[in-house]
């Protein structure tokens, strides 16, 4: 019931993205409704055809997938906001209710692709557009039901499930290293090397430690007697004049360590993760499906996969060629995305191209991988354009084009949003101190430009690499 308020009383915009998941829900599902119903239509065609027809469906499926859990990322209905655990709303019951939410927008998806199939095969009013569709639709044989409700609810379950484990709670507090049990307890000296002996009485931390306590854990002010302070009435360092003088937090420990004891859930901060570590990984991927993809075109072997939809034949080499190809662009996008942030800052850079830079490798991690998507889904559809004729194709194939391209830019669109709404802090401290909105505008144009230049030339350069093979 919560989930439906939260739907009904969101932002028009929010509601938009929420029907752009609804209407990809539904073109993915009225694909493997036409694939359930050309494999009824032709029960004479092998399986493995029959097969790769429905494994092409996995394409649109991780799109919509995709797109879902990005919509359920930018959704500030559930955002967490201070005060809302006080009332039964923590981590664990938001993530509850972007689930739920994913799973009506995707189920609303599925029964609209469910009507629209059977309109077109005349289970409700007859056969329209002359009996047109009535071919691939198989509109003289009985539905399974089984294998309809099948097909239809592998939709909102892969999307809530991937929703789900997005946006599961995590715990803020960072990976402390295990408690030490050594010569003086588990709160020993936990230095690097072998302690020696004298260590407890020569540094005094744990004896510091309970006089500054109280013995209690409560913080108490340690007045230092007469023999203990100088002339000055200041107290001098144990080493001498010019030893270090240790606060609270590294006394308990000489290495800088915090103690365990003193970390609270509220002041630990969780390590970001590096955009720059999938990036030697998608090099790797992506010179792999490129190698891939020119051996199967140098060998002399014939086409043992057809495709469907008029896409014709090829060798299975370049299928698998065309798969790490858009994995490597998916993996390298977050690193090249921070590459860009680091070129932008290069050579004496000014406030602008700073700003630009530092909020691009901020961004790195979020808009990467979308970003990355795009130029894989970019490089096919232009490699498409350039070996097949547009006539050939049949209309599920375009369907099926139109709603990977849509559903991947449009994800591209909603990480920049989500972006957007991160940095909203800092535009307002900028605007607060002056700074004018023209060079905000001119940071994110220069952001635009900088990846522009860096994955158009990369997006053109896979495409004629990919499309090489199948041309000769």
């Amino acid at each position: 019931m919560l989930a439906l308020r939260l739907t009904r009383s969101a932002h028009p915009a929010v509601q938009l993205r929420r029907l752009l998941v609804a209407a990809a829900s539904a073109g993915t599902g009225f694909l493997l409704l036409s694939a359930l119903g050309y494999a009824l239509g032709h029960p004479d065609a092998p399986a493995g055809s029959l097969l790769l027809r429905l494994a092409w469906c996995a394409v649109p499926l991780a799109a919509t997938v995709h797109f879902a859990v990005a919509v359920a990322r930018t959704d500030p209905a559930t955002a967490p906001r201070p005060g809302l655990a006080a009332i039964g709303l923590g981590p664990a019951r938001l993530m509850a209710i972007s689930t739920v939410t994913t799973a009506l927008a995707t189920t609303l998806g599925s029964m609209l692709a469910l009507l629209v199939f059977l309109h077109l095969r005349g289970d409700l009013t007859g056969l329209p557009f002359d009996g047109a569709a009535a071919e691939f639709l198989a509109a003289d044989q009985p539905l399974p039901l089984p294998a309809t409700l099948t097909l239809l609810a592998s939709i909102p379950t892969t999307a809530s499930l991937s929703v789900a484990l997005t946006l599961r709670p995590q715990d803020p507090r960072p990976q402390t290293s295990h408690r030490h049990f050594g010569r003086f307890g588990a709160f020993g000296s936990r230095t690097r090397g072998p302690e020696t002996f004298g260590t407890y009485g020569r540094f005094g931390s744990r004896a510091g430690d309970r006089r500054a306590t109280g013995g209690t854990g409560g913080p108490r002010a340690v007045v230092p007697s007469a023999a203990q302070t100088g002339a000055g009435g200041t107290r001098p360092a144990p080493g001498g004049a010019n030893a270090p003088v240790l606060d609270s937090a590294t006394a308990a420990d000489p290495d800088g360590a915090p103690d365990p004891r003193s970390v609270t859930p509220g002041t630990a901060q969780a390590t970001a993760p590096n955009p720059t570590a999938t990036l030697p990984w998608g090099i790797a991927t992506l010179a792999a499906g490129l190698a891939a993809e020119a051996y199967a075109g140098r060998t002399a072997v014939p086409a043992d996969v057809t495709m469907p939809g008029g896409l014709g034949a090829g060798p299975l080499g370049v299928l698998v060629g065309w798969a790490l190809t858009a994995v490597g662009l998916a993996l390298a996008g977050p690193g090249l995305t921070h590459l860009c942030g680091r070129l932008l800052q290069a050579a004496h850079p000014g406030a602008l191209r700073l700003l630009a830079g530092r909020a691009l490798m901020a961004e790195s991690g979020r808009i990467g991988r979308p970003l990355g998507v795009v130029c894989a889904v970019a490089s096919a559809c232009y490699a498409l354009a350039v070996l097949q004729d547009r006539a050939a194709l049949g209309p599920l194939t375009t369907l099926g084009a139109f709603l990977v391209a849509g559903c991947t830019t449009a994800t591209l669109l909603t990480a920049a949003v989500e972006a957007r709404q991160v940095r909203a802090e800092t535009t307002a401290a900028l605007l607060r101190l002056g700074a004018p909105a023209t060079v905000l505008r001119g940071a994110a144009a220069l952001r635009a430009g900088a990846l522009l230049t860096v994955f158009g030339p990369l997006t053109l350069l896979v495409a004629a690499l990919a499309a090489q093979p199948l041309a000769r």
